[in-house]
């Protein structure tokens, strides 16, 4: 199992992430080192990279501490709580996302997350 590394150095937060068989997770692992600046949705964090990838299980049905690939806005997401659409505690994408991987984290971790603004530093490295 391929696992990767997102660091937040302005946190001081790490976490890591176990990804899924997909392709798109292969094709993301590939490019790796990757830094980027975040957004923020709700409890969502998701930030561009450079693929451009269509879906390829394309669901809205996501869970907290999913990562997944986001095709409309060439992006890695980082679900962890509600986000702006959510009708329940579960978070829902904007749109049809691929998952590709889970967060291999405590709860603590998942709501130290929560403190992460908007243009942030992220940085995404294999994790060997």
């Amino acid at each position: 199992m391929k696992k990767i590394k997102i660091k937040f150095p302005s946190y001081n937060l790490e976490i890591i992430c176990n990804f899924n068989n997909t392709t798109i997770a292969d094709k993301i692992y590939e490019i790796l080192p990757q830094e980027s600046k975040v957004k923020v949705w709700g409890e969502e964090i998701y930030f561009e990279l450079p693929l451009e990838l269509n879906n390829e299980s394309p669901t809205l049905d996501v869970e907290v501490g999913d990562v997944a690939w986001w095709p409309d806005g060439s992006c890695f997401c980082i679900f962890f709580g509600k986000t702006p659409i959510s009708t329940t505690d579960k978070p829902k994408p904007y749109s049809e996302v691929t998952v590709v991987g889970k967060i291999e984290s405590s709860k603590e971790i998942i709501n130290n997350m929560k403190q992460i603004k908007t243009n942030s530093k992220v940085i995404l490295e294999k994790y060997l």
